[in-house]
């Protein structure tokens, strides 16, 4: 059990981490706005950069939020398979 759940982890982690950096090398395609898959990925990762964007301003024309977004995802998920090393 211990390891279906850290592999479902991992999936979880790796999947939004690359529909975050897909988001963000989507703002540099000359896509309309409103293509479909501009906007799924829009829809997904906005929610979860959000939070992350109203803490650190854009510096320039840099959004480092994307950045700790993922980095932060990455960590959570490594606490998280921790804890469930050490329960198990």
């Amino acid at each position: 059990m211990e390891r279906s759940l850290i592999t479902i982890i991992d999936i979880i982690v790796n999947t939004v981490s690359i529909i975050l950096i897909l988001h963000a090398l989507m703002s540099f395609a000359p896509l309309d706005p409103y293509h479909p898959v501009r906007r799924m990925l829009a829809d997904i990762a906005e929610p979860i950069i959000r939070p992350f964007r109203n803490l650190i301003p854009p510096v320039g024309m840099f959004d480092f939020s994307v950045m700790v977004a993922i980095i932060v995802i990455q960590i959570g998920g490594e606490l998280l398979k921790a804890m469930i090393r050490s329960a198990f």
